[in-house]
């Protein structure tokens, strides 16, 4: 890379199930600013946000609710006014009410839009399974009802490919017709 050469970087500052019980993750609106703040620090541009559950002892799951994540949409932006915030939006099953009701109240700059399916695996040290094997399901019809909405709300997709097929369907998305970019 040359000394002219720009790059975007993104940092996530928590993950979509990390327990808090276990490992130092932000959850309340403060801590994502605070978090959020110091990978802007660190020269990220962008960050890509999880919201999490406010119950006590529930901050390991995703929250879609309209206060916890405009709560914390307005902790970061306050905070940090220039990040581009890179709002999550993988959810399992058919019900996309949560991240789509979200999408179209907050227009986020940007938003993952997951291009594929996986299985969503992990193993222990013993071999064993460390949860049972689920599949998350990115249908083409999931990805159309996603894109739709972010195109309506000028939202930019950030295409989340887990593995090099994915790369391809995007490609497949653009020449259907299904985005413009």
């Amino acid at each position: 890379m040359g000394s002219h050469d720009k790059v975007v970087v993104t940092c996530a500052v928590t993950g979509v199930l990390t327990d808090p019980k276990r490992f130092n993750v932000p959850v309340t609106p403060e801590e994502m600013a605070q978090a959020t703040e110091s990978a802007y620090n660190a020269g990220a541009s962008v960050v890509h946000s999880h919201f999490r559950c406010q119950d006590e002892g529930l901050g390991h799951l995703p929250a879609w609710d309209l206060k916890t994540v405009g709560d914390i949409l307005s902790a970061i932006k306050e905070r940090v006014p220039d990040i581009i915030i890179n709002m999550s939006t993988g959810i399992p099953g058919d019900d996309l009410s949560g991240p789509l009701g979200c999408l179209e109240a907050f227009e986020p700059e940007m938003a993952a839009c997951n291009a594929g399916s996986l299985n969503y695996l992990k193993v222990r040290k013993d071999g064993s399974w460390a949860w049972p094997p689920a599949l998350f399901d990115n249908t083409v019809e999931k990805v159309q009802r996603f894109l739709d909405v972010m195109i309506a709300h000028r939202t930019i997709p950030e295409f989340e490919c887990f593995d090099t097929g994915i790369v391809r369907s995007v490609k497949l998305y653009k020449l259907n017709g299904m985005f413009e970019g």
